[in-house]
């Protein structure tokens, strides 16, 4: 076992991090599936009601991302992530209370969502800035492999750990489940002894200067933009092909609702396997083409699906696609998560992050009318095709900036 290794399995800090991650995620998986099967059959919701309270799950992230990220510079991170899980908490425990009382209407829904949405908007900027503070820079990559592979672990085993529940307790009681998971994370974060320098206060705070400074920090390194632009054209387009994927393999391919929930598990698979060697493979190929290597991955598999045809072939084609795209998927994100986190300024990874996540956010739900829109002009197959093409540009950036010659992580630039 490497000192790296070591270091980190022997840190409680990093260990009390992991477990409230972990309980997270794993709660997270409950409510993805709890809060909209209690709209579909506790209260019947119609499609159009579905529709908003997909929206509004995400919403937060394109509405107040770059507040969120001013705000988690000027405060300690630690207690922000954990007032953060005790909101959740209160959220989602109004669920099952309010079908207790007699009084859940999808509007309780719709509120639950958006707010629950900004606490997690504000607990994911500030978990990914307080990481450096609690591992070494040279630690990042393993720091970060290690909780993608919770996270990967949880779309292995939460969607059937949550259905399984939703069935046996109702979709309603499930979600206050979850609503424990938060508590639990609260109380590991809350453990914690990590020391936190507070950020020194601006003479005169001014959020939109914060802002400002936070896309600059993005836009200005050739570094952090050319990461931007490959995620966010990656995500355009991977949701253009999302959106008719489902029509696609159970209309064209002839999957049923339980064969395709198997093969979406063999990309949990890949997301494990990824998770277990993303803090691996920088140190042997470098991380800047562990990026660009990563990011190849996704347009070659996603093109297998277009290419299925119904029948045996066909599910392996999906299954290795779906395997790929996962591993492909958090190798990416630990090695440029772990990048960005070493050369950006302690005093601005909330920013930078949040402007990040702003940027490769917001391009998913325009992606997403694009693929309704092409599949309804054209069809599946082909919208597929042009998706999977698409993807290929997002290599460009990286490919062709400083990133593909990165081979350790860089010195932290000069915050001056």
């Amino acid at each position: 076992m490497s000192a790296r290794t070591t270091s980190l399995a022997s840190s409680p800090d990093f260990l009390k991090l992991w477990a409230a991650e972990t309980v997270s995620v794993f709660g997270f998986q409950i409510t993805g599936l709890a809060l909209p099967l209690t709209a579909a059959i506790t209260l019947s919701a119609t499609p159009a009601q579905m529709g908003v309270l997909g929206a509004l799950e995400t919403a937060p992230f394109l509405l107040f991302g770059l507040f969120a990220g001013a705000l988690v510079d000027r405060v300690r991170r630690r207690p922000l992530m954990v007032r953060a899980d005790i909101v959740r908490a209160m959220l989602l425990a109004a669920v099952p209370a309010a079908a207790l009382l007699n009084a859940l209407h999808i509007e309780v829904l719709y509120v639950v969502a958006f707010l629950v949405g900004i606490a997690t908007l504000v607990f994911d900027v500030a978990y990914q800035s307080f990481l450096p503070s609690v591992v070494k820079r040279e630690q990042l990559a393993d720091g970060n492999a290690k909780l993608e592979t919770s996270r990967a672990l949880s779309t292995v085993l939460g969607p059937s750990l949550a259905g399984g529940l939703v069935q046996l307790v109702t979709a309603p009681i499930a979600i206050f489940v979850n609503a424990l998971t938060f508590v639990l994370s609260a109380a590991f974060l809350g453990g914690m002894r990590v020391p936190e320098e507070a950020p020194q206060p601006a003479e005169r705070p001014n959020v939109w200067r914060e802002i400002g400074e936070g896309l600059k920090v993005v836009t200005r390194s050739p570094v952090l933009r050319s990461i931007a632009a490959c995620t966010s054209i990656s995500n355009f387009f991977s949701s253009a092909g999302g959106a008719v994927f489902v029509l696609f393999v159970t209309r064209d391919l002839n999957f049923s609702p339980s064969l395709l929930g198997t093969v979406i598990g063999v990309g949990g698979g890949g997301a494990l396997l990824g998770a277990l060697l993303a803090g691996r493979l920088p140190a042997r190929l470098g991380m800047g083409p562990v990026i660009v290597l990563s990011s190849a991955l996704f347009p070659l598999a996603s093109v297998l699906v277009p290419l299925s045809t119904p029948g045996l072939a066909g599910v392996i084609l999906v299954g290795v696609s779906q395997f790929v795209i996962g591993l492909g998927i958090v190798v990416y994100n630990v090695v440029q998560v772990s990048l960005r986190q070493a050369i950006t300024p302690h005093r601005l990874l909330g920013r930078m992050n949040a402007t990040m996540r702003f940027f490769v956010w917001g391009t998913m739900p325009l992606g997403a009318l694009l693929g309704g829109a092409l599949g309804t002009l054209l069809d599946l197959r082909t919208t597929l095709f042009f998706a999977a093409l698409g993807q290929a540009l997002a290599v460009l950036p990286v490919l062709l900036s400083p990133v593909r010659r990165l081979k350790d992580v860089p010195e932290l630039p000069d915050e001056r």
